[in-house]
């Protein structure tokens, strides 16, 4: 593996690791809070994850060629943002306040 090669590793393995997280976390938040916007957010940020983890595992693991796994990764990665773009923009439920009445 040359340096650059080795680059790219850490770089992907960083990905994973904080990617994993952050879609944990925003999977979470959805859960608890039923709100369609977080979860479009956490799929995004899955699909995105989970494109690093095909890409590099098709190169690294299955020896695929690199254009064929970088074509992987990115379409991944553009579907990942179609849906953190839909996010922004998705109905999100209004917050109702209680009053209380004497």
């Amino acid at each position: 593996m040359d340096h650059l090669s080795a680059v790219i590793v850490i770089a992907n393995t960083i990905t994973l690791v904080f990617g994993g997280a952050i879609t944990g976390l925003a999977h979470r938040a959805a859960a608890r809070t039923g709100s369609p916007a977080l979860r479009s957010l956490s799929v995004g940020l899955g699909l995105v994850t989970l494109g690093t983890l095909l890409g590099g595992g098709l190169h690294q693991l299955l020896d695929a060629p690199l254009l064929a796994s970088l074509a992987v990764q990115s379409i991944f990665t553009a579907t990942g943002f179609v849906a953190l773009a839909y996010s922004l923009y998705a109905e999100r439920t209004p917050v109702v306040e209680t009053v209380d009445t004497v």
